[in-house]
């Protein structure tokens, strides 16, 4: 047990304990502090646990505060706990990080060309009129609403029209896989642009190389399967269009 002198032991400095530290590091832990030894005395202190400390007794006559009254002479302001500057700073930093995330999902919307629908049936889905084709696979369907699409693995970095992680285990996907191009003819062609191949009904395509989808192609990428499904009202305009082109 360590004593105190009379001036001490009515507010020790921080210097103190780090002296006392000095003299006896083998009975503190490392991590022991003079600031944490300092607040450990203080709860000694408050509680009458000091050495030189006694618990004084109640004057007689004296009543015995219960919950209620002990309560309101409560100084609620001591209560409050003092500011943690560091933390605050942390909290700003992390709100301000958020805040740029959204700000950037929200510029990336209009320039989403690919929608994904969860798939509830094995019925083929209703096209709109600004759906060309679909890649539908277990458990998603791709919504191909632009001309060109690129498909892959999506990462934090880098975003892409077709995240195939939705459907299943992608890690053997390249993060750019291929793109799906619909010709001026309304033919429509997929380009490998990974390091595995692409089977298409059951045709390796391999890296560098392209080829043709036809409506219920079946595309097998890394062991994902899908089925391509092309909205032939629509791609059927777009031939006329382009045979009326050609004609002029």
């Amino acid at each position: 047990m360590f004593v105190f002198s009379d001036e001490q032991s009515s507010q020790p400095k921080l210097e103190v304990f780090q002296e006392l530290l000095s003299k006896h590091p083998s009975v503190f832990y490392p991590s022991r502090t003079p600031k944490s030894l300092l607040v450990h005395w203080q709860l000694l202190k408050q509680y009458y646990l000091l050495e030189d400390q006694s618990v004084q007794p109640f004057p007689k006559g004296d009543q015995v505060l219960n919950f209620s009254d002990a309560e309101q002479l409560v100084d609620d302001a001591k209560l409050k706990e003092s500011r943690d500057e560091v933390l605050e700073h942390e909290l700003m930093i992390s709100d301000r990080h958020q805040k740029k995330e959204i700000r950037q999902l929200e510029q990336e919307l209009p320039r989403w060309q690919v929608l994904v629908d969860s798939i509830t049936g094995m019925n083929s889905p209703d096209f709109d009129n600004q759906t060309l084709a679909a890649l539908r696979g277990r458990m998603v369907r791709y919504l191909m609403r632009s001309r060109e699409i690129t498909l892959g693995r999506a990462t934090k970095d880098k975003q892409i029209d077709v995240d195939l992680s939705l459907e299943g285990p992608a890690w053997k996907i390249s993060r750019k896989q291929g793109i799906i191009k619909l010709k001026n003819n309304g033919d429509f062609f997929i380009a490998n642009e990974g390091r595995r191949p692409i089977y298409i009904d059951g045709r390796p395509v391999l890296s560098g190389n392209k080829w043709k989808l036809n409506n219920n192609s079946v595309v097998e990428i890394a062991g994902l399967r899908f089925v391509f499904l092309i909205n032939q009202e629509l791609i059927s305009l777009i031939k006329a269009e382009a045979a009326k082109m050609n004609q002029q």
